[in-house]
């Protein structure tokens, strides 16, 4: 007999015992209408339940017990498994039509071709990073981490026609956006990478490759409980640490107070980074100081002037490689 699923049958149960069925196939029973002083005082409320009928057992392997916790924590833990909280959330793909036409037409040359491991922005060990086959040339090297709409590495790449940069965003409509700003300011000399920034610093970019590297107004994850995932960490310091090379930049901004602190304490802490301005702009409640001025090359971004209108100041700090 081979195995098949009948349409539940759906009976309606009172406590007087009648069933009445529910079914295409059967007639429906409605309840008898009563007048308002012939109903009954104590009337029973009819629930539904589901039967399902007619399930084969036919071809079914012999259920086994589950595994003991010891069990569990014996069995080996893929090394592909990624255990760092993401520090990106991934947002809706759609294009509208300028965004659309910016990405079939510049994509396929600006968008860089990245093996995977696990996931659409993931990068796998074998990845490489040549700057003569992507760009044609050797020359001093930008990194954006979180590029957003592109704004400021376009702005930059246009003024400094002679340097690469490389764009590293996970936001599909943000890229094709940056490709349509590059489109129209005639740029040359920026490319995308679509990746998760942690591991395209870990697997694709060579040690003491990078001359300077950016990362401006980073999700700060504001709850305690998220904070996990933010991305200027001890640990992300140490994969900068290894790409930058010795006497290399690295410019951080954030309109976050509370995670320009993080981020100060991190590198003035980290054994490889040395801060560019050591005690500019302390004050009594703040007498380490050690921000930056702002930076005459990082343009205001549609996210900052919002920033601004909200109230919150942009904080700027500047390391160098050791």
């Amino acid at each position: 007999m081979r195995a098949e699923f009948l349409r539940p049958l759906v009976f309606y149960a009172s406590q007087t015992g009648a069933r009445t069925l529910s079914h295409p196939r059967f007639a429906r029973t409605r309840p008898a209408r009563h007048h308002p002083a012939q109903r009954p005082r104590n009337r029973t409320v009819q629930r539904p339940c589901a039967i399902l009928l007619g399930m084969s057992t036919e071809n079914t392997q012999p259920s086994q017990a589950p595994e003991s916790t010891e069990e569990k924590a014996k069995k080996p833990v893929p090394e592909e498994f990624f255990r760092q909280p993401y520090s990106f959330v991934r947002r809706g793909d759609r294009l509208t039509a300028r965004r659309q036409k910016a990405w079939d037409t510049y994509s396929p040359t600006h968008v860089l071709d990245i093996p995977r491991l696990r996931t659409d922005t993931s990068v796998a060990p074998e990845a490489t990073f040549d700057p003569v086959k992507i760009y044609g040339r050797e020359a001093y090297q930008v990194v954006e981490i979180g590029s957003g709409l592109g704004e400021a590495i376009v702005h930059r790449a246009a003024e400094v026609p002679e340097a690469n940069f490389l764009a590293v965003e996970v936001y599909t409509p943000g890229i094709a956006d940056l490709l349509l700003k590059m489109g129209n300011a005639g740029v040359e000399n920026v490319r995308v990478a679509q990746a998760n920034a942690p591991e395209l610093l870990d697997n694709m970019l060579e040690e003491n490759s990078v001359d300077e590297l950016w990362v401006f107004f980073p999700d700060p994850w504001h709850k305690s409980r998220h904070h996990k995932r933010r991305l200027v960490s001890p640990a992300f310091a140490d994969k900068v640490a290894r790409v930058l090379k010795p006497g290399g930049i690295w410019r951080l901004a954030t309109d976050w107070e509370e995670y320009a602190l993080v981020m100060r304490e991190v590198l003035e802490a980290h054994p490889d980074f040395e801060n560019v301005n050591p005690g500019a702009g302390a004050t009594e409640e703040d007498p380490l100081g050690g921000w930056a001025p702002r930076w005459e090359g990082r343009t205001l971004t549609s996210f900052e002037r919002k920033a601004q209108e909200a109230g919150r100041r942009a904080h700027d700090l500047t390391y160098r490689r050791k």
